[in-house]
């Protein structure tokens, strides 16, 4: 099965889209990419998914990529004696140690760290943003506040703290926990919650090794400070707009979103656009026009993919969801206007000869009208630098190993398909011809343009450019 666009599609698997058919007929219909949400269902649940998920891919024959998303330290407030509170604006309110229910005067804040970032001045953020609170002192035992804004509270919503850097782990007990049975699964693509810092990525690096690929999740603006340093160590990058558009201005939200792409695209690290893309479709069978409009701009600003949360997961249409994100993509890349977009966003070669080879293979493919640039990689490495020069022709990549065609299902424009490692030039040549063929990117007469790196299977070494043409058998 070849997808007929580039950009690709998350789909969150949840009680919507348990059962082998559902999830087989969500890949049918567009999806890529299977995201497990740690934050909820049991190991048993993600177990039985990982399971059909395999079984689908062994029926449809094409590699199919699992991301298992961590929950994170998410911080958030204790109970109440009576379940919930009405705070009205301009009160005060505290947040305190004490683990006894709280009233509309306090509530314990089961996290003791905070104490020791908070200061008077900064804000708290309740419940999604829905209460703001104006901290007035910190003394380590407690934080005074003035409600902002009024609003009623109940048990254990979520804290947001916009203007501090946490000195919080980036893995609590609970993520070192699915993470070490997401690994033991095999899934693909580990997904870091809030992000802070580079060394976050780095702690889950020394977890995880070579086991699958990080994508780290961008969901506070303390991220935004080392972003750089952030995307260079990360293998992807996720704009989780939920918590982002909790901490920022809703008006700051798309202007961040292009930094990121941008910052992306240069390092050719691919990005994930996420968080009520189509929010609607959880109990409508038709997408907003200004959802609509959101993803079809994440697709023309070169985004590598876009995601479905409880849409696909605990929504009433699931399967519609999916085929109208895999109908914008499709109706944005047939637009003139989009090809032109890509060139005006062109990041020029970082210099080295991967980046090099890639760019000329993206010249090449233009000027000759290749059908296909055909990479040849071990780690993804080639597939990757492809991907980042955005070229014309689809970018049909061949590797020996599964995990590296399961983890570029996740990457624009690449058609990931196995193959036993090749020796010599002359192998290459045949093995993607043959391949161009039975995949139906190429016929008799087309040309293709190849790229690999020698010695062959020796990871980040893409020093070769060839050219072919197709001939009848």
């Amino acid at each position: 099965m070849r997808r007929q666009r580039k950009a690709k599609i998350v789909a969150t698997l949840g009680p919507a889209s348990a059962d082998q058919k559902t999830i087989q007929a969500l890949f049918e219909a567009g999806a890529d990419v299977f995201r497990f949400n740690f934050s909820h269902g049991s190991h048993a649940d993600h177990q039985e998914r990982y399971d059909i998920v395999r079984a689908v891919e062994k029926n449809v024959g094409r590699p199919i990529a699992i991301l298992a998303d961590l929950q994170g330290p998410k911080l958030r407030i204790g109970t109440f004696a009576d379940g919930k509170i009405a705070l009205q604006a301009g009160q005060e309110f505290t947040l305190d140690r004490d683990n006894t229910p709280g009233n509309a005067q306090r509530v314990y804040l089961p996290h003791p760290e905070l104490f020791e970032v908070i200061a008077g001045g900064q804000s708290l953020l309740l419940d999604d943003g829905k209460v703001r609170l104006e901290v007035l002192a910190c003394d380590g035992q407690s934080i005074r506040t003035r409600v902002v804004n009024s609003g009623s509270l109940s048990d254990r919503k979520g804290v947001n703290v916009p203007d501090a850097v946490l000195p919080i782990p980036a893995l609590t007990e609970k993520d070192k926990r699915d993470l070490k049975f997401a690994l033991e699964l095999g899934v693909d693509w580990i997904a870091l919650s809030f992000v802070q810092r580079p060394e976050d990525v780095l702690e889950a690096r020394a977890l995880i090794g070579d086991r699958a690929s990080i994508l780290s999740k961008l969901e506070k603006p303390a991220a935004l400070e080392q972003l750089d340093a952030i995307v260079q160590v990360s293998d992807a990058i996720m704009v989780a707009r939920g918590d982002l558009g909790v901490e920022l201005p809703p008006e700051r939200v798309p202007g961040v979103q292009k930094r990121i792409l941008r910052v992306c695209r240069q390092h050719g690290k691919p990005i994930v656009i996420a968080t009520q893309m189509l929010e609607s479709m959880i109990t409508s069978p038709v997408p907003t026009r200004a959802e609509t409009s959101d993803v079809a701009s994440a697709i023309y600003d070169g985004a590598d993919a876009v995601m479905l949360s409880a849409e696909s997961a605990s929504g009433a249409y699931p399967l519609p969801a999916v085929a109208m994100m895999d109908r914008i993509i499709t109706e944005v890349e047939r637009d003139p206007l989009y090809q032109n977009m890509l060139d005006a966003q062109h990041e020029s070669p970082l210099p080295n000869r991967g980046d090099a080879i890639c760019s000329a293979l993206r010249d090449v493919t233009r000027i000759i009208g290749a059908k296909a640039t055909v990479t040849y990689t071990s780690s993804g490495h080639t597939s990757l630098r492809a991907a980042r020069e955005r070229p014309m022709a689809p970018i049909l990549s061949i590797t020996p190993k599964l995990s590296t065609a399961r983890r570029l299902a996740l990457v624009w424009g690449v058609h990931s398909t196995i193959s036993d490692q090749v020796h010599n030039e002359s192998e290459m040549v045949t093995a993607a011809c043959q391949t161009a063929v039975k995949e139906g990117f190429a016929k008799a007469g087309d040309q293709i343009a190849i790229t690999a790196g020698m010695p062959f299977g020796q990871s980040g070494s893409t020093n070769l450019l060839r050219l072919a043409e197709i001939w009848p058998e």
